[in-house]
């Protein structure tokens, strides 16, 4: 039992640290949403590379088509001509009133698909454009999200302008919504510490000349990850990373549990790759903390312990306060509901036990299916196709 205890300590005080953590995060979203903001407006390229249909895809598309912005393109990149989701961007395109275009960059051969498509169609860009965006098409940004991702690049000494996603359950489930809770700690990881964030890709503007003089186009080659590979670059020419609170980008949609392990082993084992100084405290950290709360929990179910409930009430409290306060926070930028705060205030302690079996399987495996194509990925420059789907 001294042994419990002494590892329960260490939960509490961790969670303490995460709970200050929590509400530096809140405070930055507070200080950043009302914060005038600049008058930059650049030509600006978006990219959004595609593959295959998915659901909601029309509505995720359409405001990239409608952003309060004065002058700017869209790509839209698939690797092959008969993909099925161009129909749909063609679709929305004859209604718009913002230059569009669609990139067939082919079939990849050394990187990922994505990155290839990024590679191609950055290549591709209107000779005017002073800014290269990137978008996923599963989020769905609001009217002004370029805007406002985009002005703090008025500061020619920013590194990249990121944004990052929220998922939002559609039909609800538990699966559905242990993801957002399991996605949410990892937005509260971004902040006001530039040197500590990171550009996520599904969300992120950077001066093309930046890009250019960081070679970025080139550090993909043989890569699966764009974001991790732009973040590394920028953090070699220590150039700082601006968190956007305002483009927080909702991701809409649900997932069965097979859909939610497979998406959340999938991250960790990129993070184990492309930075593995991350993986082994998240293993020690959410092994740690499996320990304490599960193992007190059949602690007390066998033998009533009070001591042991203390410590579980203390450490399921502090988790839910900075749940809570890092909800509220987000709530400032994005629509949400009681039930996603009650998700994420009772949840977390799941998440956290996902998180152990993410990082257990990405220290035997480092093989991931992503949108259909199969990928060992060797090492931060080298992928390897195994299969694709037809």
């Amino acid at each position: 039992m001294v042994v419990y205890y002494f590892l329960a300590a260490i939960s509490c005080w961790i969670g303490i640290k995460s709970l200050l953590g929590g509400f530096r995060f809140a405070d930055y979203v507070r200080r950043e949403t009302i914060r005038p903001l600049p008058d930059y407006k650049p030509f600006a390229s978006v990219i959004a590379p595609g593959r295959g249909l998915e659901p909601g895809l029309a509505d995720n598309l359409r405001p990239l088509l409608t952003q309060r912005y004065a002058r700017y393109e869209v790509l839209f990149v698939f690797d092959r001509a008969d993909d099925p989701a161009i129909k749909v961007v063609e679709r929305l395109s004859s209604a718009a009133n913002v230059t569009t275009r669609i990139v067939i960059a082919g079939p990849a051969t050394d990187s990922g698909q994505k990155v290839h498509n990024l590679r191609v169609a950055t290549t591709q860009v209107d000779p005017e454009s002073e800014v290269l965006v990137f978008v996923d098409t599963d989020a769905r940004p609001g009217k002004d999200w370029l805007k406002k991702l985009v002005a703090p690049l008025v500061d020619e000494g920013l590194g990249a302008s990121t944004g990052y996603r929220w998922f939002i359950p559609e039909q609800g489930g538990l699966a559905s919504r242990l993801r957002a809770v399991w996605n949410a700690s990892i937005a509260s990881a971004l902040g006001a510490d530039r040197s500590k964030n990171f550009c996520w890709g599904g969300s992120t503007a950077i001066r093309r000349t930046t890009f250019d003089e960081l070679a970025v186009n080139d550090r993909w080659r043989g890569t699966v990850s764009d974001d991790f590979t732009i973040t590394s670059g920028l953090k070699e020419a220590k150039l700082p990373i601006h968190f956007t609170p305002n483009c927080l980008v909702p991701s809409i949609g649900d997932c069965d549990f097979n859909e939610l392990l497979e998406f959340t082993t999938r991250q960790i084992k990129i993070t184990r790759v492309y930075a593995s100084h991350l993986w082994l405290p998240l293993l020690l950290g959410s092994s740690l903390f499996t320990i304490t709360f599960f193992g007190g929990l059949i602690l007390i179910s066998i033998s009533p312990r009070p001591s042991v409930a203390v410590f579980l009430l203390l450490i399921f409290a502090l988790g839910a306060a900075k749940s809570f306060i890092r909800f509220r926070a987000v709530s400032r930028v994005l629509e949400t509901s009681n039930g996603e705060l009650l998700a994420q205030m009772f949840l977390w302690p799941f998440a956290q036990l996902l998180y152990l079996y993410n990082a257990i399987v990405a220290g035997f495996s480092q093989r991931i299916t992503w949108r259909g194509i199969t990928y060992e990925l060797k090492s931060p420059r080298e992928a390897v196709i195994i299969s694709r789907d037809s």
